[in-house]
């Protein structure tokens, strides 16, 4: 009892990578369709928050780049290993 403490352990989650993927792709989808709907209401006058429209048009758009890259670099990584066994 001289006060150490463990350290931390990083815990992959439940799932495993396939449904981090999983999930994170379902956020971008809803993400997505928010700023959808967010654009229909400005459209047809339903809503007069352009900006808010807008930004979540952003948001969505930035998220699906940011997936795109991940799934860039695990593919890259994918490539590599084949590479290795060759």
């Amino acid at each position: 009892m001289g006060g150490a403490v463990a350290p931390a352990t990083l815990q992959a989650p439940a799932g495993g990578f396939a449904q981090s993927m999983e999930d994170m792709l379902r956020r971008v989808d809803a993400k997505d369709q928010d700023a959808s709907e967010k654009m229909a209401a400005v459209e047809t006058g339903a809503s007069d928050d352009l900006v808010g429209a807008m930004l979540a048009s952003q948001d969505a758009s930035l998220s699906f780049s940011m997936l795109m890259q991940v799934r860039n670099k695990v593919m890259g990584a994918m490539d590599e290993l084949i590479k290795l066994q060759l």
